[in-house]
């Protein structure tokens, strides 16, 4: 059992939390929801005792274990699953079975299981790291962003095995529908308060509506009382037969609270400009091909691209998705085949590489001009504000921003220039679950063609795709319909098991 009482704490003089209160019981499986620097992270470095409170209490039963996922990598060990079993509890060390099955439904295998550590991918650093954190068989889990990297193969193995998970846990996730499969209650960090209730993540955030609503429908109705009276004790205060009654005026206006109206919260709110496209035919591939080393990658793969389209690039981890994608876009020329596009057609790509190409010397408002110089300032500050940087925000520099402050400076050079296909490599990596709703409602409102790789079933199913790419080894499916049609008659059994791959492709 965990339990914060009165729990305050600031940085810098700016308030995270201030009289934070709440009990996670015996079997409750909690989600942790809030925006980006909300103070999340920092509420479970207050739990695992990485930091004190200034003023409250965190209370920890004696001998209650945490598990603390992290995104921190650090490996002692020369093989996977000799690190792997650095997470076995007390005593049993030699019991390498339960390590190997975490790991196998993580996405490594058997022949996995002798290779260094270092030599995996960034994204399969952080299983192990998951891996180690579900061995140890704490009382307590706490998951910070566990399904980062994941394919939908693992997200959906995590799925179950959370499901089943006998002891608690804090789970912090951008992922909504994994989040509402997995807990019992919803925890959030709104106005520098702590809430807990027993419900999805929809619950928590349709209480906290109803509740603010109720606070400005009170607040609007104190005013108007607390303006009459004022008025009355204004007109008749210096009359000697209404004195008495003036005078109990004032009273009755002491007695009404005072409610400050809330400020209102920066939303990510925007839509992608249209460019015109009076054709039919957007892009056109011919029997690409493209490898990295000797081994095919992508092996003669072929798709025409219509107006109106929605697609998605569906795979393992390590099948080619964002290289197909890049290949489509143009990042990367292929190595045979070729790419035929419309003379009309305008793309907007969101990649993870073009985050990184982002100018750490540049502000925001000049990357975002960078996207289309005919834009003027006010255009571009309008931009700045619908991405959530508003006024003296604009002017802040790439090099300080967080991943999601990055993501949404990307969006805003994509909705800058009106473009007619939209290239979109994993858009929801970084953003808070607010943000994510407000994309998904941009994409559904967007007329144009999207082509989309995403983990995210949430957003599979609300784009109503009409072609899905799947990607396994060395060979590139396009299948015709929605993504539960291809649930229906694909799925995802795989007939072959491979190694996890050593590199990110």
């Amino acid at each position: 059992m965990i339990q914060f009482d009165d729990v305050g704490l600031a940085f810098s003089g700016h308030p995270l939390f201030e009289g934070a209160c709440f009990t996670l019981q015996k079997g409750e499986r909690c989600g942790l929801v809030g925006r980006n620097g909300s103070g999340k992270s920092t509420l479970f470095r207050l739990i695992d005792g990485e930091l004190e409170p200034d003023h409250g209490a965190v209370s920890i039963p004696k001998n209650y274990r945490m598990g603390y996922l992290q995104q921190h990598i650090h490996f002692t060990k020369p093989t996977l699953i000799e690190e792997a079993a650095l997470g076995l509890p007390p005593g049993e060390e030699e019991s390498l079975y339960k390590a190997e099955k975490i790991l196998f439904g993580l996405g490594f295998t058997e022949e996995d299981l002798e290779t260094s550590p270092d030599l995996f991918s960034g994204g399969y650093q952080l299983r192990l790291n998951l891996a180690k954190v579900l061995i140890s068989e704490p009382n307590c889990l706490l998951l910070d962003e566990p399904t980062n990297y994941l394919d939908i193969l693992s997200i959906r193995w995590l799925t179950g095995f959370l499901s089943r998970w006998p002891g608690e846990f804090i789970l912090i996730s951008h992922d909504r529908e994994f989040m509402d499969q997995v807990t019992t209650h919803t925890m959030g960090i709104h106005r520098e308060k702590l809430r807990k209730i027993k419900g999805t993540t929809i619950d928590f955030f349709q209480q906290i509506l109803m509740e603010e609503e109720l606070h400005e429908k009170t607040r609007i109705k104190s005013e108007k009382k607390r303006a009459h009276l004022q008025s009355y004790v204004e007109r008749f205060g210096a009359k000697a037969s209404k004195a008495a009654q003036a005078q109990s005026k004032v009273k009755m206006i002491a007695r009404i609270p005072v409610l400050e109206q809330l400020n209102q919260l920066s939303e990510l709110s925007f839509a992608f400009q249209e460019a015109p496209f009076p054709g039919k035919k957007m892009l056109d591939a011919k029997h690409l091909q493209f490898s990295y080393t000797d081994e095919p990658l992508i092996e003669d793969f072929s798709l025409e691209i219509e107006k109106g389209e929605r697609i998605a690039i569906i795979g393992k981890n390590g099948r080619g998705k964002s290289t197909l994608l890049r290949l489509l876009g143009r990042d990367l020329a292929p190595l045979k085949g070729q790419l035929e596009f419309s003379d009309n057609t305008r793309i907007g790509y969101f990649g993870q590489t073009h985050i990184e190409r982002l100018n750490g010397s540049h502000k925001i408002e000049e990357e975002i001009a960078l996207a289309n110089p005919s834009l003027n300032y006010t255009e571009i500050k309008g931009i700045a504000g619908a991405m959530m940087f508003s006024g003296d925000l604009s002017a802040k520099k790439i090099s300080v921003l967080s991943g999601g402050e990055k993501s949404r400076v990307l969006l805003g050079k994509i909705v800058a220039k009106p473009c007619n296909l939209l290239l979109l490599d994993e858009p929801t990596h970084h953003l808070d679950i607010e943000s994510i709703e407000a994309l998904i409602d941009a994409l559904e409102d967007f007329s144009g063609t999207v082509v989309i790789v995403t983990h995210s079933e949430l957003i599979l199913r609300r784009l109503c795709l009409d072609k899905i790419i799947l990607c396994e080894e060395a060979q590139q499916t396009v299948f015709l319909g929605t993504y539960d049609e291809f649930l229906e008659k694909i799925g995802w059994e795989e007939k072959k098991k491979t190694s996890a791959p050593k590199a990110i492709q």
